[in-house]
């Protein structure tokens, strides 16, 4: 109790014959920094504070169940604790420990319900739980964020639930979101004070997807994907829902609900290292110590475009032994066989000039693995009969693709895809997917997901420019793993992009591309681009190849939304990475080493060229000695981008 600050005032007022029992509480940060106050009326309403200065103002929260008795929340039993703890990620997506502090608020009503409330130095969440035995349904949660109406957003609208979740951030005013405008999470507001706060959820099962709608003057409430009631396939990978249940989810017996989180950072950089949305989803039970994280060399961004061989490039083994024997010259772990290797509504039969067993054992010489493409409905008819034979075949992972839902009924069966894959010791990538809610923590076998506008779109259209993916690591990274695919070879200046899908460009230099496998997190992190670009390009390989995809230290250093971000991170054999990446305006950042331990370390850096402004492909490469004392600079081009290796003398 010395570390939770606990309030409760009775304050009888007479209504009538009745007296009103107000409750509230007060529930404090271990640093004493951010601060939760609720209220219990007749119903409840909590705000957040940041140093003493209101972050969101009174906002009601409630639940309601079929079997609910009456609108009772008098409080029956109030409990608080305190926790600390070190966590060890099973796939260390930022860093190989995280310290997980915080100080826990736990209400119990006579309605059979409680509602729990976390506070973390950077962060807060809440969830409900249902005490209920049998079946029943969960007709309406109530969650409403009351933000200053003078504040902005960075917000992901969407056209409805049924969608990739793919998206640009619209900078809005918060009084300009009505209830027209519809968006997925995470989405990000600036408060007063430069203060952000990031609103997401985490620990999704059973249970719906949260969205937003704003209500005016700064309010923003949680609206849900009711529950399918009639469905309809009307293609070899779209289900659509036709109509929905009045009620957002059907469960059996007691069940505890996915949290609320409220992610709060007080300069842009530290959204860079929060790790709530891993924090508070539940543990992984069952061994996952076979995962191998790594790098994947991609076929569909380029459509098996390859050139400069002596037979013909397409969808047949020629084509994947080419990609196999470059994977196993430059150390990566993975090839993909995306759409067109089978079949789309049967996995089972593999396309004309495709065998993958020959394939899996192939890579199996050259020590590479395989991952396989699949639509998420043709798995769902073939789940059992195709796991089992992609086993046989020593298949390593899957990428499902195309749900495009999260529902109660979908979300299900994300989870049940995550388990039969574990049980196989399969890996898995959602595309078409909703944000990640904390799969790296329940089931680390969910390595990465999609649910992000990301460098696929660049074969078609020039949305994914630096001011889109210097604002993607402040928001939709911060939810989890994104498969953004990076890695493009064909660098452009915004005037000379031009649409080309089977040789993509894109946008921003050379050195921004390369900054992504420092900057992005996916523990299977792509190579996008033709093999044929990156023997090409031996400068660039020579850092590709050496870059991991899994981090034991994550360091932000400089960074603003949507501007720039700089940051180091370590690798687990002691090396040091250094990434940064500049929106349309070039800059030179400067940036401390005191991230090094000590010693001198040899810098091995990929920087923009002196022409990188006009051709985005011009960088130049030089070594550096520097130590812990040194200070760096970070010259880089508009759209451009910087990145450098440091090895320890005497290891290199």
């Amino acid at each position: 109790m010395n570390k939770v600050k606990l309030i409760l005032l009775m304050l009888p007022a007479l209504l009538g014959t009745s007296v009103l029992a107000q409750k509230r509480y007060t529930l404090s940060s271990p640093d004493k920094s951010l601060e939760v106050r609720i209220e219990i009326t007749d119903s409840i309403y909590y705000s957040v504070f940041l140093d003493k200065k209101e972050l969101v103002a009174p906002s009601a929260i409630s639940f309601r169940t079929s079997v609910l008795k009456g609108n009772n929340w008098k409080v029956s039993a109030a409990k608080t604790s305190s926790h600390s703890a070190v966590l060890k990620p099973v796939i260390q997506q930022k860093s190989s420990t995280i310290t997980d502090n915080y100080n826990q608020l736990h209400l119990d009503f006579p309605n059979g319900l409680s509602l729990e409330w976390k506070v973390y130095n950077n962060g807060t969440g809440f969830r409900w739980i249902s005490n209920h035995k049998g079946l029943y349904t969960i007709s309406e949660e109530r969650a409403s964020f009351n933000f200053d109406k003078n504040g902005h957003s960075w917000y992901p609208q969407e056209d409805g639930f049924y969608s990739h979740n793919e998206r640009a951030y619209r900078n809005y005013r918060l009084d300009s979101i009505d209830a027209q405008k519809l968006a997925s999470l995470p989405v990000l507001f600036e408060l007063k004070g430069d203060v952000k706060v990031l609103l997401t959820e985490s620990d999704l099962f059973n249970y719906a997807g949260m969205w937003v709608r704003g209500k005016g003057n700064g309010g923003i409430q949680a609206v849900f994907p009711h529950y399918p009631k009639t469905k309809k396939i009307d293609s070899d990978r779209d289900e659509k829902v036709e109509s929905r249940e009045d009620y957002i989810a059907k469960i059996s017996g007691p069940a505890s609900f996915p949290w609320r989180l409220l992610m709060v950072a007080r300069k842009d950089k530290d959204l860079l290292n929060n790790q709530l949305v891993y924090q508070f989803a539940r543990p992984a039970l069952g061994d996952y110590n076979w995962i191998k994280p790594g790098k994947v060399q991609w076929d569909w961004w380029h459509y098996n475009n390859i050139y400069g061989v002596d037979f013909k490039a397409g969808i047949n083994n020629d084509t994947y032994k080419y990609y196999i024997d470059f994977a196993s010259k430059n150390g990566i772990e993975y090839v993909l066989l995306d759409e067109g290797w089978c079949d789309t509504r049967d996995l089972m039969k593999q396309a004309p000039d495709i065998d993958v067993q020959e394939l899996a054992e192939y890579a199996k010489l050259k020590k590479v693995d395989l991952i396989l493409w699949t639509s998420w409905l043709v798995l769902d008819q073939q789940l059992d009969t195709a796991l089992d034979q992609f086993e046989k075949w020593g298949i390593k992972g899957i990428k499902v693709d195309f749900m495009q839902r999260d529902d109660q009924d979908m979300v299900n069966y994300y989870e049940k895809i995550a388990q039969a894959a574990a049980k196989r010791k399969m890996m898995v990538d959602f595309h078409g997917a909703y944000k990640p809610t904390g799969w790296m923590r329940t089931y680390p076998n969910v390595m990465s997901s999609e649910g992000v506008l990301g460098n696929e779109i660049s074969k078609f259209a020039a949305a994914i420019d630096p001011e889109h993916t210097t604002t993607l690591p402040f928001i939709r990274m911060v939810a989890g793993p994104m498969d953004f695919t990076p890695g493009g070879m064909r660098n452009v200046q915004k005037e000379a992009w031009a649409a080309n899908p089977a040789e993509p460009m894109t946008l921003g230099t050379r050195c921004n591309q390369m900054a992504m496998y420092v900057v992005f997190e996916s523990p299977l992190q792509m190579l996008c681009d033709i093999p044929t670009h990156y023997m090409e390009e031996p400068a660039c390989m020579e850092f590709l190849k050496a870059v991991p995809s899994v981090w034991d230290i994550t360091v932000p250093l400089e960074a603003k939304v949507g501007d720039y971000v700089v940051m180091a991170r370590k690798a687990k054999n002691g090396d040091w990475y250094l990434g940064g990446m500049t929106d349309w305006t070039a800059r030179v950042i400067k940036v401390s080493a005191s991230f090094l331990g000590e010693g001198n370390y040899k810098m091995l850096v990929w920087k923009d060229g002196i022409n990188a402004d006009r051709n985005a492909r011009d960088f130049r490469m030089e070594t550096l000695e520097v130590n812990k004392n040194s200070v760096i600079t970070l010259p880089m081009a508009k759209g451009g981008g910087y990145v450098a290796r440091f090895v320890k003398i005497g290891i290199l």
